[in-house]
């Protein structure tokens, strides 16, 4: 069965230009056209074209009036629009692109630079797609891992955050620290591996059970597996090291120092810091008093220095996380 083929909207008040855009691109693409602003806005609406093409200088409705429409509208303001103009003038530019629009062409054109600029921003929409459906997947998952243990939701929401803050007075670049917000729940997902008669025992494991237990690092690692994704080599390098200590004292290896991945450290705290402020079936909640007190007590052993230096410097937008998501 063939590929359907993707649609784009090309929008031209000459007839002339919409007969050379169709000659240039409808080999490859479904074509839609519209000869009026506000027959394109219409067209978008029943169609939802993956890309259009928009004359700028129309009667009625410019282009840069149906691109401003078009971005402000949560339906469409995800399609890429593409301005075709005979505008030289570089304030026209300035303007198309701080509606919204993510190229030009001048008229006349090359048919090889509309073929190539078309490709270009439709293989930009599809990474997207792909890293937002990526997202989708390890959330769900880490939702997964939520539904096998005591913790909560808002638990995983927190502690994620309370990363994204770290990472980012850590040095972690904007993107970086992103990954990490979207890695981190994915900390405790081995424990989909792990029996619900020792996950969910109420009272102390045994030493056989708390062995059994630590293989959830292990599994998670193996769950999500070698990916070329820098979020799912972050989310594995997380489930897998989140346990160790800064002292050497951890598991499943028993890693010291800055033999620990960055993020399964900051994971590590984050993780300890909002399980012990919060209140579980078999244990009310520390105060934010007693919990720093044991931190400081960890600081070198369980955790690296620097970052419960940052914990400290950065607690009042860690409350105010804390209190956005209270249970």
């Amino acid at each position: 069965m063939m590929a359907e083929k993707q649609s784009l909207l090309l929008v031209d008040d000459e007839p002339t230009n919409l007969r050379v855009l169709r000659t240039v691109l409808q080999e490859q693409y479904r074509l839609l056209f519209a000869k009026s602003g506000e027959e394109a806005l219409q067209l978008v609406q029943k169609e939802q074209p993956d890309l259009i093409l928009l004359d700028v200088m129309m009667p009625g409705l410019t282009g840069f009036d149906v691109c401003a429409r078009l971005k402000a509208n949560p339906a469409t303001s995800a399609i890429p629009v593409i301005f075709v103009t005979a505008l030289k003038d570089e304030m026209d530019e300035t303007k198309g692109f701080e509606l919204g629009a993510v190229d030009y062409i001048t008229k006349p054109i090359s048919p090889a630079v509309v073929r190539a600029r078309v490709k270009t921003h439709l293989s930009l929409v599809q990474a997207q797609e792909l890293k937002q459906t990526r997202l989708q997947v390890i959330q769900r998952l880490g939702r997964a891992a939520e539904y096998k243990d005591n913790e909560t939701g808002l638990h995983v929401m927190r502690m994620s955050h309370y990363a994204q803050v770290i990472a980012l007075a850590y040095g972690f670049s904007e993107q970086k620290a992103e990954d990490l917000l979207h890695a981190a729940p994915m900390h405790d997902i081995g424990k989909i591996g792990i029996a619900d008669n020792i996950l969910l025992k109420p009272g102390k494991l045994t030493a056989d059970e708390y062995k059994e237990m630590q293989k959830h690092p292990l599994i998670g690692a193996e769950i999500i597996g070698d990916c070329d994704s820098d979020l799912l080599k972050m989310a594995k390098a997380v489930a897998l090291y989140h346990h160790e200590k800064w002292d050497g004292s951890g598991y499943p290896f028993g890693l010291s120092g800055e033999q620990i991945p960055i993020e399964a450290r900051i994971v590590a705290l984050s993780d300890v810091f909002d399980a012990l402020t919060s209140a579980r079936p078999y244990k009310q909640a520390w105060t934010i008093e007693e919990t720093l007190q044991h931190i400081h007590q960890q600081k070198g052993l369980h955790f690296e220095p620097r970052l419960v230096d940052l914990l400290d410097e950065n607690l009042q937008q860690i409350l105010e996380i804390k209190q956005r998501w209270a249970e």
